[in-house]
């Protein structure tokens, strides 16, 4: 089935402020044919995002940072998720796309702004829905080659309250943090995994360029 076996009733939007929800009225077509009945669903609409894990194949490291997430404090007040990680999270460098952006300017910016790295080459690797029961977000995944000696210290955009630790760690590191259970970030678990899979490709390109 397609976006044209759905039909939308209504839409409107109650709140709108640094994020947006908009509720939609709905019916879908029926795998067994015929159509359901009509639905209410509240959408979380924050645009569309951008991860870029950076790598120095020269020197064999991956450059992560580390910021406190407002959403993660609030997990941590769920029984299932007390002390079971902390409300600073280990990820990859991240974005969200603004008017007049390709994915791959994202990349060049955020990891300027965040680590203070250049990005040299990118190279796509993914596309994908983090949660689409709830919102409309998607994600663009990359690997972007950097030259890491420079990279570390504290970076963000002081007026959007950014306060980001900048660290690099070896491809074993960081393949052992996430065996460990210590990388909780959607991102940077789904580039981490797609990263292990294809960094022998990876320096054979970056490395002969």
């Amino acid at each position: 089935m397609t976006e044209d076996d759905v039909e939308v009733l209504d839409k409107a939007t109650p709140f709108k402020g640094h994020f947006q929800i908009d509720r939609y009225s709905l019916r879908h077509r029926l795998f067994e044919g015929g159509w359901s009945g009509a639905m209410t669903r509240e959408v979380f609409e924050r645009g569309h995002a951008v991860a870029a894990l950076l790598y120095d194949p020269d020197r064999d490291r991956i450059v992560l940072i580390e910021q406190f997430r407002s959403g993660a404090l609030a997990a941590l007040a769920s029984p299932l998720c007390k002390g079971r990680f902390s409300p600073w999270l280990i990820e990859i460098v991240a974005g969200i796309i603004e008017t007049g952006e390709t994915p791959e300017d994202v990349v060049r910016r955020e990891a300027r702004e965040e680590t203070g790295c250049t990005v040299l080459d990118v190279v796509r690797a993914l596309h994908y829905l983090p949660s689409p029961g709830g919102s409309s977000e998607s994600v663009h995944v990359f690997a972007a080659k950097v030259d890491a000696r420079k990279a570390g210290g504290i970076h963000g955009m002081t007026h959007e309250h950014e306060n980001i630790r900048v660290f690099t760690v070896s491809p074993d590191e960081a393949f052992q943090l996430l065996d460990e259970g210590r990388i909780h970030n959607a991102m940077t678990l789904i580039a981490l995994q797609w990263f292990r899979g294809t960094i022998d490709d990876l320096r054979r390109r970056w490395q002969s360029a």
